[in-house]
């Protein structure tokens, strides 16, 4: 029981925390809706997997004790936020002024024209982002090596990670209706340069500061 406490507590914290998952879910659901939202969120839950698969096999360890290894997986991670950046800055640098769009439904505002995300690639989006976050790797691995128990049931190491994606997946999906609500949306995409520009920054600066440390891991 003391073990499902704590790996509930350090899991609620972990996921509500800011980082990328949470910039990618607002920004994908500003522009695209809740479904695109909560299929991202989904992707998430997935990434989540990837790191519970090679944490429970013991990989992590030997990532964790092969620094080039580590920082290769910091790089990677580093580089597909930093691309995420440039692609929000992009889309910053395009948008026009501001502009009213045809709606038939005022209820529903709609992307600005150009711009659609199908299911396949806001769930690919999703999952990347989670799966090459090192910062989800720590997570998960101080999870299994700091709380549970070296003689934890396999089955219950495997619901752990089970209850660490549906955390993932819940927060993320609230998080994708918050910013796809009618109201949030027609504010934020009147403001599209301004909001793309700053997730494209905060973006960057995340993956900036992974780079940063990757080039510092010692050999």
């Amino acid at each position: 029981m003391h073990e499902w406490l704590a790996v509930i507590g350090i899991t609620v914290l972990a996921v509500i925390s800011p980082g990328p998952d949470f910039a990618m879910i607002a920004r994908t659901s500003y522009l695209f809706g809740p479904r695109a939202g909560v299929i991202g969120a989904l992707g998430i839950g997935a990434g989540v997997q990837v790191h519970v698969c090679y944490t429970v096999l013991g990989v992590a360890l030997l990532v964790l004790r092969s620094p080039w290894l580590f920082a290769l997986l910091k790089l990677l991670g580093a580089a597909y936020l930093v691309f995420m950046g440039l692609q929000a800055l992009v889309s910053s640098w395009r948008a026009a002024a501001p502009q009213p769009q045809p709606q038939t439904d005022e209820a529903t505002p709609q992307a600005p024209a150009g711009q659609t995300l199908s299911a396949a690639a806001a769930w690919r989006m999703g999952f990347f982002t989670n799966a090459l976050n090192p910062k989800t790797m720590l997570f998960v691995v101080a999870v299994y090596t700091q709380v549970v128990h070296a003689d934890t049931p396999l089955a219950r190491s495997l619901g752990y990670g089970l209850f660490m994606s549906l955390a993932h997946i819940v927060w993320f999906s609230v998080v994708a209706r918050f910013f796809s609500a009618p109201a949030m949306r027609r504010a934020l995409l009147a403001r599209q340069r301004w909001v793309d520009g700053v997730i494209g920054a905060l973006l960057l600066l995340l993956g900036g500061s992974l780079l940063f440390v990757a080039r510092g891991q010692p050999g």
